[in-house]
């Protein structure tokens, strides 16, 4: 199981969120903004509809929505953002990738390796490590509210990939270009999703105890809380007796 679906399990249980939606609102509508350049319209901008939803469930209120796809599209005036994506190694040789909006690379740039550097990490070259990645429509799933074979039917016949569980979360994958038909199929089912995203997926993980998921978990942390960072994916597992103790 990926370490996306875990830390978005852990972050659920630490109940982060709320004490940072300032934060988060600004970055979902940094977003909103660099998605709408490729179109208004959510209904035929994919990207932008996932922005969007993303600062729904966030409770964006949908003026600041509409503001920040005017933003992008030209019809307001905004900063110009520019998309890069930081590779590295963290602890215990996990891959890192972080992908960030900015508008002043000369700014970021520097913040984002003196974060590598602070939690035992290392800042690479590109495609140091995007190589071992792959974009996928990723869904979390608390373990308790669906049977791991009630998920497997609605998700298998809805152009799911893969369904992987462990005691406290299903995670379920799908291309990119299958998300919205299997969240459409999940929600449709009234299965609860905990997170849902595209995001990138390694193709094996770094299973890691007690000592390495808190350094690992605390780079990903302070990279995520980094003003510019939109995402972070790293090819980590944490086993479920030890997410009963962090």
């Amino acid at each position: 199981m990926s370490g996306h679906s875990k830390w978005s399990t852990i972050k659920h249980k630490k109940a982060r969120l709320d004490a940072k939606r300032g934060k988060n609102w600004s970055k979902l509508a940094r977003n909103i903004t660099m998605a709408a350049k490729n179109g208004g319209n959510p209904n035929d901008n994919p990207r932008l509809r996932l922005a969007m939803d993303k600062a729904k469930a966030d409770n964006m209120p949908n003026d600041t929505i509409e503001k920040a796809v005017k933003k992008g599209t030209g019809e307001l005036e905004g900063a110009s953002y520019e998309e890069i994506v930081y590779e590295g190694y963290g602890p215990s040789g996990v891959a890192v990738m972080a992908r960030v909006l900015t508008d002043n690379r000369n700014r970021t740039a520097p913040e984002i390796k003196k974060i590598f550097e602070r939690h035992n990490g290392n800042l690479g070259a590109s495609n140091c490590v995007g190589w071992m990645f792959s974009q996928k429509g990723v869904f979390a799933i608390n373990a308790d509210d669906v049977s791991e074979d009630r998920l497997m039917e609605v998700a298998l016949e809805n152009a799911a990939e893969d369904v992987s569980s462990s005691a406290t979360v299903h995670e379920v994958t799908s291309a990119p270009e299958d998300y919205e038909t299997l969240k459409s199929a999940l929600e449709a089912a009234n299965i609860p999703i905990q997170s849902s995203d595209i995001a990138g997926i390694a193709a094996n993980n770094i299973t890691l105890d007690l000592a390495s998921a808190r350094k690992v978990l605390k780079l990903v942390e302070s990279l995520e809380d980094q003003d510019d960072v939109e995402s972070v994916s790293a090819n980590f597992d944490i086993p479920d007796e030890v997410i009963a103790e962090l």
